[in-house]
């Protein structure tokens, strides 16, 4: 290889390359956005996997023929830093997914790039398929976090959490408790599969104590969650 010189570069092959990529790339941003679990903005975040396929697809047709630009591409990557983590690991497996598609059309393996693609895409189709004809969802673990302001029905307050808590939900554990005279901190862990019953949670709550703040946090969106 002419470190020099490296051999020219295909326009018609790198054209018909990105088109296709574009093709596949789109084909993976709709299904992110429509029938992703991911609980982060879906809609905003499927437009970036075609261009990072496309970006991919041409830093490899360009340094695959020439080491010296190779070794280049090394040196700049080594001084780049991300500072923004990804916590849900469906997008992560759909970064990968757009640069695989990238890295395989760069190389000009295209029968191999489209066969996994299919094999994939339908893993995914089927598996979202199955889940829904026999209602199978996975439980969200969520944190529940109720501040509760004190007074004359202080004494009362922590037992009728725990009521409310025990007949909406299957099994919920206290994880922290705190009160200062004044107002009254509760964390609580558990999962559901459904919204529903966050609302009625919420309701019966604020019913009793208008001025309660109550926030729910998913466990998996947390650092280290």
């Amino acid at each position: 290889m002419d470190l020099n010189n490296p051999a020219p570069l295909s326009v018609a092959t790198m054209t018909f390359n990105l088109l296709f990529g574009l093709f596949l790339s789109v084909l993976l941003a709709i299904y992110y956005a429509k029938f992703g679990d991911s609980l982060s903005n879906r809609s905003k975040f499927a437009p970036i996997l075609p261009l990072l396929s496309l970006v991919t697809l041409l830093v490899i047709s360009i340094v695959k023929s020439s080491l010296a630009l190779s070794l280049g591409l090394v040196g700049a990557l080594s001084i780049v830093r991300f500072r923004t983590a990804i916590k849900d690991p469906e997008e992560l497996i759909f970064l990968f997914f757009a640069i695989a598609i990238g890295l395989g059309l760069g190389a000009d393996q295209r029968i191999p790039t489209l066969v996994a693609f299919i094999v994939i895409m339908g893993y995914l189709i089927a598996r979202k398929i199955i889940n829904k004809s026999f209602n199978i969802s996975s439980h969200n673990n969520l944190y529940l976090n109720i501040v509760l302001p004190l007074d004359e029905r202080k004494d009362d307050a922590f037992d009728f959490v725990n009521m409310v808590l025990g007949e909406e939900l299957r099994s919920v554990d206290l994880r922290r408790f705190d009160t200062n005279g004044q107002e009254m901190r509760l964390v609580f862990y558990f999962k559901t599969k459904t919204t529903e019953v966050l609302s009625r949670l919420t309701r019966r709550i604020q019913e009793k104590y208008a001025n309660a703040t109550i926030s729910i946090v998913e466990q998996n969106n947390l650092l280290g969650g």
